[in-house]
């Protein structure tokens, strides 16, 4: 078969194999690496910037937020086939996260916390890419595009999720895993613990002052 032949099947949905191992490569070797690297830069940025002691909890939970809101659909592309459901389930996420990092500006501008050049030019690449994974998605499987697109008539499976005909090996998973939960889960768990710690205190110190006032006010 040549070559041009062997790339009309493939867009065609005829070599599945092929597809589905691009998809998972892109996903391990170019997805969760630009996602895990400006994540960690921009987490040491909100470090840099003191996150806790100017807008706090709750730029951090919006963090939090936006990571799930990637996250997600990055371990269902990893279980499950591609089916219609899936580019959905994506563009959806790409929509509702693009929001959330308006609302995450939005926040530390309104507070005290200073967003430096550097760490809006990290938003760019996080911002990137949850349409970056759709997008590349959907060119590799044309197929449960035009699927989408007729709303999946004809397609028992195409609003469910389906484990892969050929699973990614335990071990595999068992990293992409780990590297998560150190490169994602580890440190913005401990920007979020390190937030509450500070507003606790803060709590407590405004307790103690106003204990103080009423006390002086009380001689």
């Amino acid at each position: 078969m040549s070559r041009a032949r062997a790339a009309e099947s493939a867009v065609r949905g005829g070599d599945t194999a092929d597809v589905g191992d691009a998809t998972i490569r892109y996903l391990l070797y170019g997805l969760l690496p630009g996602w895990f690297v400006p994540g960690l830069a921009d987490w040491a940025m909100h470090r840099r910037t003191r996150i806790e002691d100017t807008a706090g909890t709750k730029e951090s939970l919006i963090h939090s937020l936006m990571m799930a809101e990637v996250g997600l659909p990055i371990a269902l592309t990893l279980r499950y086939e591609v089916n219609p459901l899936l580019p959905a389930v994506r563009l959806g996420g790409a929509a509702v996260h693009e929001a959330t990092a308006l609302w995450d500006v939005r926040t530390a501008v309104e507070s005290d916390r200073e967003v430096k050049p550097l760490e809006q030019h990290i938003h760019s690449f996080l911002e990137s890419l949850p349409f970056a994974a759709p997008a590349s998605l959907m060119c590799l499987h044309a197929d449960q595009v035009r699927s989408l697109v007729r709303g999946g008539r004809g397609d028992a499976d195409a609003w469910r999720l389906v484990p892969r005909r050929r699973p990614l090996p335990r071990g595999c998973l068992a990293g992409v895993a780990t590297a998560i939960g150190a490169c994602v889960l580890l440190p913005y768990g401990e920007e979020l613990v390190r937030c509450l710690r500070a507003a606790r205190a803060r709590k407590k110190r405004s307790g103690g002052d106003a204990t103080r006032r009423a006390a002086r006010k009380g001689r």
